[in-house]
């Protein structure tokens, strides 16, 4: 892994509840949209929870039953970065 796909892992695994973590998971979740690691719909679900810091977006996706491949990688990169 390179040092900007670290950097976005760091900022789409930002905590829930931190004062603008909703927009830096955003932009995160650009750059992994663009590396066509995630799809538009999971995209539309972080940019919706963008303005909500407290809410996760992960748990929005599970709460909406979709993206499981990008839930599973944001939860193996939890153990591994957490």
């Amino acid at each position: 892994m390179d040092d900007e796909a670290l950097s976005n892992w760091k900022l789409i695994l930002t905590p829930a509840g931190e004062e603008w973590s909703g927009r830096a998971r955003y932009a995160a979740a650009m750059y992994f949209y663009r590396a066509g690691e995630m799809s538009a719909e999971v995209l539309e679900i972080y940019r919706i929870c963008s303005r909500i810091d407290h809410e996760d977006a992960v748990d929005a996706l599970k709460a909406y039953k979709m993206g499981d491949a990008w839930i599973e990688k944001v939860e193996r990169m939890r153990g591994a970065l957490g």
